[in-house]
């Protein structure tokens, strides 16, 4: 099946052949990379493949046929796992600070508090989760509630963060405080804590198509949303809505600002990038109408002049008349307004000022008695001595029977001197508002001109501004992408740092070597040019070691005759003739005239040269 598969790919064009690798790890290993940037998918393959000497995309799916091994190293190549403790030291305190709390209020004291930290990575940013979780609760506490689900689609970085075990360079990032409280030293290397571990469930979850985790009152997920595409952006989205209680918090990483994500999310801090959800309301909701309330019938009323009480602090003027034409009750805004003093309560009604002013009550009474039907007398003036300007009222006259027995009239005064005016102000501007109505017409088709033109500005602005996010995604994918080969080449400059150092140890010893044979010493190499030049040589014949190193031993200006030693160089080179000594006279650097023993060794070995040993004694 797969020899098949790997068949129809090669018979696409190159111009494809990308999209034909991606369709052939989906096919073979289950990786759905269609959903990833183009251009940073490009970059990561492109630097597999440099890395393996392949020159097209259909040659490394061949290399992928035939060495299986390889995927594991690509995909740690696409999937740049990037992360530290603490990263972003800001957005954390906000989150220690200020939404934990927020998290906490809104949950019950017993209820378990479930967090998801979704593309874990190697789970250096799953520990600073529970670590301020635990500062925040308390360990005991923590231990109680707290479940943290960190899943990635990396089965390697996986496998890192499961153990815990960091190395003293990633530590660094822990504040000094939580890595003495929540790690365990052990030789170069820092270890999570064993009991708060068991907190934390890690698990394969490939965000685009595995079902997303529920419940959940906090989803950390940094730095990853940035490596998909918009539309794969949303629908993950939509999971993550989901996923999270109404109560619950979306925490991104810096380059991530959901602002094309508003009817999921809404920023509490966009520095931060810190957001809550959004409600949605179901269809429970929207079915659901509120109940009537009871309207209390059949309840006896106690009375304790309640009846009167009330009247009294009606804010309507209304007066009472009873069936002998005798005012029986008024209100205290009645008193107020018409003048009616308590003494007046209990007159006949034709003695008082309010029979005629503001108007002619007794004969609207009369008729209302002897109808047994309501009356309104409508647009009574009325000019009261306080100054407070005239004021319009409507006077409403009700019949008040018992059973069948007319007992009263009740007179009720409203102040619609408001109303009134509002009307005259009403009418007055229906006349100004249909002079206006014209130029209002041809303003509002100028503006529905310029909302066009400002709608399309505003998509213009939008489309801006979505690209605008995708190059910072893109950009911040290479920094993370720069600061993953930033690691790989600290790794090779601590490599390149320890040999120099094994280096600078042989050298010091075999220097060591040489200065405590006592003699003075030179090596050759093969074609007879100094490779090592001992401090004894130094003194013996005045030529510093820089100014040998490099150059022919019998060329060299010396006391010594080394012409003469040409021949015993050659056969200890170029034949490997055994030890050969020889006695020359010789002249130091001081100019003292001594005879010197030269011993002329082969070098045993797979490098040709010769040791040189030089021993004077008077002459």
């Amino acid at each position: 099946m797969a020899e098949h598969e790997a068949a129809q790919i090669r018979s696409v064009g190159d111009d494809n052949a990308l999209d034909a690798l991606l369709d052939y790890l989906k096919s073979t290993r289950g990786f759905d990379f269609s959903g990833y940037k183009r251009a940073s998918l490009e970059r990561r393959v492109a630097k597999r493949m440099q890395e393996l000497g392949v020159d097209s995309h259909l040659d490394y799916i061949d290399h992928l046929e035939v060495h299986p091994d390889e995927f594991p190293q690509l995909f740690d190549t696409i999937l740049i796992n990037v992360t530290g403790f603490f990263r972003d030291p800001p957005a954390w305190e906000y989150l220690t600070g200020d939404i934990l709390p927020r998290i906490l209020e809104a949950r019950p004291p017993d209820a378990p508090l479930r967090v998801w930290s979704a593309g874990c990575a190697t789970g250096e940013e799953t520990y600073t989760t529970s670590m301020v979780l635990a500062d925040a609760l308390g360990e005991a506490e923590y231990l109680r509630r707290v479940k943290i689900y960190a899943t990635d689609v990396d089965e390697d970085a996986l496998a890192v963060a499961r153990h815990g075990v960091y190395s003293a360079k990633t530590a660094d990032d822990i504040p000094a405080a939580a890595r003495e409280r929540y790690f365990e030293r052990t030789d170069s290397h820092y270890t999570f804590r064993r009991d708060l571990r068991r907190t934390v469930i890690f698990g394969r979850n490939d965000l685009v198509q595995d079902a997303p985790i529920s419940r959940v009152d906090l989803l950390v997920c940094r730095n990853t949303l940035m490596y998909f595409n918009a539309e794969t952006q949303g629908r993950i989205l939509r999971r993550f809505h989901f996923a999270l209680h109404d109560t619950g918090y979306l925490f991104l990483g810096k380059s991530e600002m959901l602002i094309a994500h508003t009817e999921h999310f809404r920023p509490l801090d966009m520095r931060r990038r810190v957001f809550s959800k959004v409600l949605k309301p179901g269809l429970r909701d929207r079915l659901l109408e509120p109940l009537p309330l009871p309207n209390g019938r059949g309840n006896p009323v106690p009375e304790h002049g309640l009846g009167a009480d009330a009247l009294d602090a009606a804010p309507i003027a209304q007066l009472v008349v009873d069936g002998k034409a005798t005012l029986a009750l008024a209100n205290r805004e009645a008193r107020t307004l018409l003048g009616i003093g308590e003494d007046d309560v209990g007159r006949p009604l034709k003695d008082l000022e309010v029979s005629y002013r503001p108007t002619d009550l007794r004969t609207p009474i009369a008729r209302v008695m002897e109808r047994r039907r309501p009356e309104r007398l409508e647009r009574v003036q009325w000019l009261h001595d306080d100054g407070g300007g005239a004021r319009e009222l409507e006077v409403r006259l009700v019949p008040l029977l018992a059973g069948a027995e007319l007992i009263g009239v009740s007179v009720a005064f409203l102040d619609v001197t408001v109303q009134r005016t509002a009307e005259h102000e009403l009418e007055r501007v229906r006349a100004e508002l249909g002079s206006a109505y014209e130029e209002l017409q041809s303003t509002v088709e100028e503006l529905e001109t310029t909302n066009e033109e400002l709608q399309s500005t505003n998509e213009e602005l939008e489309t801006t501004n979505e690209e605008l996010q995708s190059t910072n995604e893109e950009l911040e994918t290479m920094n993370e992408e720069l600061q993953s080969t930033n690691d790989e080449l600290g790794s090779i400059n601590d490599e390149l740092r320890r040999r120099t150092l094994d280096l600078h140890d042989v050298n010091g010893f075999l220097e060591t070597i040489l200065t405590s044979i006592g003699l003075a010493v030179a090596v050759v190499d093969g074609d007879g040019l100094v490779r090592i030049w001992s401090r004894e040589a130094e003194d013996l014949w005045g030529l510093r070691e820089d100014e040998t190193v490099g150059a022919a031993l019998i060329s060299l200006d010396v006391g010594l005759p080394v012409a003469e030693l040409g021949d015993l160089l050659h056969d200890a080179v170029q034949d490997g003739a055994g030890r050969a000594e020889v006695d020359v006279p010789a002249l130091t650097r001081r100019g003292r005239s001594v005879t010197c023993r030269v011993t002329v060794l082969p070098l045993r070995g797979s490098l040709p040269g010769a040791i040189v040993l030089m021993r004077v004694s008077d002459g």
